[in-house]
């Protein structure tokens, strides 16, 4: 019996990435960097290549110390593709630059390689975590920040390391979280509806493959070797749809196509390119490199809508359809679905209206969180907006401040003190707007609001 979870547990870690222990601990000297334009120009950065491979950036505000300070380790969303680049984490230390410029240490890692694998990455942020204290020094309070799939990354995280005891003091790796616009839930949940997408939008436009083109299972993103761009892609979707055009412009075809899609799936127009890249490109590498070229989704029960009850029974006859793999369903749930099992003070921020991490997957944790018994350790809020990559500054710093007196005076944030807190911080200057889609100010937070069953977002019924 202990074999086979031996045996399971590196069928794992093979595909997904190895733990930080694994490595050696980090041991590279910090050296001084040019910190990104958005920083405070009185702070300090400093950067590291860590034996995982993992590139690292510290970033300490003026006059930082630590046994007074507070330090955020960041999480970045994604996953980005390819090796791994200090470039991405300068990127992540520029849209976050809100965190030093409110005094608190911040810390990124670019993760050990691309591609998927959370667990993977939450090893690299315990090393991340290590390095930054074995180096600075421990700070007073050591949060945890998770962002887009880097919230599915720290809520793991949050688990298989936020109350093991560190140094003598016994001092847990870390005292709280912070996860906004998390991809909650894990993979199955938050990646099913875009093989619903690239079998909805094949049904439709035909040409992701080419009738032309070596036929694939849509599951696979794309075949081994295959050249196709994220450009050619585009262009790809905007000769079925016409949506580089206004409305006007497109052919009844077009129009017609688009309609249909947008029936069956929930994307918009503008998420339609972004949604169809990650079941592409990242598709194929988490089939193919992560899941030994198996299938974790499942749409063969799947009952799409259409625009008419015609539309709708043509649809649902003609679609691919494809049956989950047990073995990567098991493998990817193991990966990447929290268990809920941690009590440290978690606060969840995200967009009502956001259409690439939906709202409904703050409902899927919750359920995680209830099932746990940790549901009392957990307080989640919502803005109007749609943002998904930034929100706003003083919604930023109004979590950041909630969470740290919960930690340290025991005083649990509500969805409304979020709200009175951010209306206080409403007047301070916008930090700089580089990396950032929204306005960059405001408050937005909608205290009474309560998402949805992530079922009544996305096609169903299921399996």
């Amino acid at each position: 019996m202990h074999n086979n979870k031996r045996q399971a547990w590196w069928a794992v870690a093979l595909v997904m990435g190895l733990p930080a222990a694994a490595h050696a601990r980090a041991s590279t000297q910090p050296v001084a960097a040019s910190c990104p334009a958005a920083v405070p120009a009185d702070a300090k950065c400093f950067s590291a290549a860590m034996p995982s491979g993992a590139q690292v950036m510290a970033i300490l505000p003026a006059g930082w110390q630590a046994a007074q300070g507070v330090a955020v380790m960041h999480a970045h969303g994604g996953p980005s593709l390819g090796k791994a680049s200090l470039k991405r984490v300068e990127e992540d230390a520029t849209r976050w630059a809100v965190m030093p410029a409110s005094g608190y240490a911040w810390a990124g890692t670019s993760y050990q390689r691309g591609g998927y694998g959370v667990t993977m990455s939450a090893d690299d942020m315990e090393e991340l975590r290590h390095w930054f204290v074995q180096r600075f020094g421990q700070p007073r309070r050591m949060v945890l920040h998770g962002q887009s799939y880097g919230g599915g990354v720290a809520s793991v995280a949050a688990e298989r390391y936020g109350r093991q005891p560190v140094g003598p003091s016994g001092r847990p790796a870390f005292d709280g979280v912070l996860l906004t616009s998390g991809v909650l839930g894990g993979g199955v949940d938050a990646y099913t509806m875009r093989l619903d997408l690239r079998a909805v939008y094949q049904f439709y436009c035909q040409n992701h493959p080419l009738p032309s083109e070596p036929q694939y299972p849509l599951w696979q993103g794309l075949p081994a070797g295959n050249k196709m761009t994220r450009a050619d892609l585009e262009r790809r979707v905007h000769d079925c749809t016409g949506i580089d055009k206004p409305a006007a412009e497109r052919s009844p075809e077009q129009t017609r196509r688009l309609q249909g899609i947008l029936a069956a799936v929930p994307v918009t127009e503008k998420s339609l390119n972004s949604h169809l890249n990650w079941a592409t490109f990242l598709f194929r590498d988490l089939t193919q490199l992560r899941l030994g070229n198996r299938n974790p989704f499942d749409n063969s029960r799947t009952v799409y809508r259409g625009v008419d009850a015609q539309a709708q029974q043509q649809l649902n006859a003609g679609v691919l359809r494809y049956s989950a793999d047990p073995q990567a369903v098991g493998q990817l749930l193991a990966d990447s679905r929290p268990t809920g099992r941690t009590q440290l003070p978690t606060v969840t921020l995200r967009g009502i209206r956001d259409q690439t991490a939906f709202v409904e997957l703050a409902g899927s944790y919750q359920q995680i969180r209830e099932a746990a018994g940790t549901a009392d350790s957990l307080v989640q809020a919502y803005t109007s907006e749609a943002g998904h990559s930034y929100l706003s500054d003083p919604e930023y710093r109004a979590a950041m401040a909630g969470l740290l007196d919960w930690i340290d005076k025991g005083d649990k944030p509500t969805p409304q003190k979020l709200a009175e807190r951010c209306a206080q911080q409403a007047s301070r200057p916008a930090v700089a707007q580089e990396g950032k889609s929204s306005s960059n100010t405001g408050c937005h937070i909608e205290p009474d609001y309560q998402p949805q069953p992530l079922s009544s977002r996305v096609p169903g019924p299921r399996l």
